[in-house]
């Protein structure tokens, strides 16, 4: 926004970005609806699933026996609990996600990656790591790598506070 009216209260107005920040931001936006698009497409050609699905395989595969509470589930993929719930229900009409009630919460559930859901994972992930890689790593030098991390590890932190009202934890 270029024409920024002023108000006649100085305390009441925003604190605008520079022209340097609203660069950065918008280049920040533009990167990642790209990048977002880029790997949904190259999911849904190559494994007929959206990347937020593929994210909860590769989080279901990397728990301890392959499950997961869906609350927790829900908080590591960053999705709301009724996202969530309709994502798994996806993946158990495909036969890579089962669900189970919890064992220690009967209000509870757990999604469990099946056998066929780790094979399609496993199929699907050196596509998705090369897309990826060329769409981002291979386009950084090792430092702006580091820096990269470090950046977005900060938004992150700043973004999740202790006590925050965050869709995944309603």
């Amino acid at each position: 926004m270029t024409n920024r009216p002023a108000s006649d209260d100085p305390a009441e107005d925003p604190h605008w970005l520079t022209e340097e920040e609203q660069a950065a931001w918008r280049a920040y936006m533009h990167a990642t609806r790209l990048l977002e698009d880029h790997l949904d497409r190259q999911l849904q050609r190559d494994a007929e699933m959206p990347h937020v699905y593929y994210g909860l395989l590769v989080q279901l595969s990397e728990a301890p026996r392959r499950r997961m509470r869906m609350t927790e589930l829900a908080q590591q993929a960053k999705i709301t609990r009724s996202r969530l719930s309709h994502a798994v229900a996806r993946l158990e009409k495909n036969g890579w996600v089962r669900r189970e009630e919890c064992p220690s919460d009967k209000r509870g559930q757990l999604a469990i990656l099946t056998d066929a859901g780790y094979t399609m994972l496993s199929r699907s992930a050196p596509g998705h790591v090369a897309a990826v890689r060329a769409a981002v790593f291979d386009r950084l030098t090792p430092e702006q790598v580091k820096q990269f991390g470090e950046v977005c590890r900060t938004i992150a932190t700043g973004l999740e506070p202790e006590g925050a009202d965050l869709p995944w934890l309603r």
